[in-house]
């Protein structure tokens, strides 16, 4: 990706996105490109109905929305302030244009407030991919071409999730031990699909084992003790032939928000070394798994990247 990156940061408590374009157009071309929704159509993510003033109400079309998603959304329009702010509300989140004016044209400050609560900040990478080449595609619709055909989402998208952190689990101190936690963002997902890329197509059963794909080899997996198609699994794992806690899959669907994954694994106060090397290796289990749901298949397992991740948090839990 050419384009200068996004920045996020929270602003009154809420994530926020940062954009900020360069074009060599005058501020009255690139307010007409902005806030026409005619002009809307070469570049942003959906068709726009609305009038140019405050308090206007907004309309979005998806023409061809996920099937978790809603085809139609609504707004508000906030500040219309030709030609310098546009800002409006869609759903829970509050997008806003400022144009600048300087010696090569126009600057152009975008910033994507993501509502939702603290869940919404999963969706950020995603969002910033997507902004990403709707700006490009405005640079180009300004200056009368197309942009390239994408051949870079998956890498750009995976730069995002480790450069705001999104891939980064968690670990809480609990009564009886430790739960490890991570929740990563799968873009719209099917739950079938998932569900199905999971399992590998088969019908897991409490008392068998789990499937392979919700297993890895730093993990000894016992029987399934809880499964819901295709909401959620468990399993319990081992350690030196005994049962130290539960692994738990579970895929989540909001409208709004999108789809995630949250992974849990409990385990006793007495295997608290395990920690960095558990937190790793389910670290690069959901990068694997993300991929796969590209179809981007990887293999053979990445052990390096386990290893360094373990120094990582080893260092981050004070070990």
């Amino acid at each position: 990706m050419s384009e200068p990156r996004a920045r996020l940061r929270t602003v009154d408590g809420a994530p926020t996105l940062r954009f900020e374009r360069r074009l060599a157009h005058p501020p009255e071309k690139v307010w007409r490109a902005i806030s026409d929704p005619s002009r809307m159509s070469a570049w942003f993510p959906a068709a726009v109905t609305t009038e140019p003033r405050p308090g206007a109400a907004m309309r979005f079309t998806f023409a061809d929305a996920p099937e978790t998603a809603d085809s139609m959304s609504h707004g508000e329009v906030l500040e219309f302030d030709p030609p310098k702010v546009y800002m409006f509300r869609w759903n829970r989140d509050v997008l806003r244009f400022e144009l600048v004016a300087d010696a090569v044209g126009t600057l152009l400050i975008f910033t994507h407030v993501l509502g939702g609560g603290p869940g919404a900040r999963l969706g950020a990478a995603r969002s910033a991919v997507g902004w990403d080449r709707c700006l490009a595609a405005l640079t180009a619709a300004l200056g009368g071409g197309h942009t390239e055909p994408d051949t870079t989402w998956l890498a750009d998208i995976e730069y995002y999730t480790a450069e705001f952190g999104l891939d980064t689990g968690d670990c809480a101190e609990v009564a009886d031990g430790y739960v490890l936690r991570f929740a990563r963002d799968l873009v719209w997902q099917p739950l079938d699909r998932l569900w199905s890329l999971l399992t590998e197509e088969q019908t897991p059963t409490v008392g068998g084992p789990p499937p392979i794909r919700a297993t890895n080899a730093h993990v000894e997996a016992g029987e399934l003790v809880g499964v819901e198609p295709p909401r959620w699994l468990e399993y319990e794992w081992r350690h030196d032939d005994a049962v130290a806690g539960n692994v738990r899959w579970s895929f989540e669907a909001d409208p709004d928000l999108g789809v995630r994954v949250e992974l849990t694994q409990t385990l006793p106060e007495e295997l608290a070394g395990l920690r960095p090397q558990l937190l790793a290796a389910w670290h690069v289990h959901l990068e694997v798994f993300f991929a796969a749901t590209r179809g981007d298949i990887r293999c053979p397992w990445p052990a390096e990247r386990v290893a360094a991740l373990a120094e990582r948090y080893a260092a981050d839990l004070g070990e």
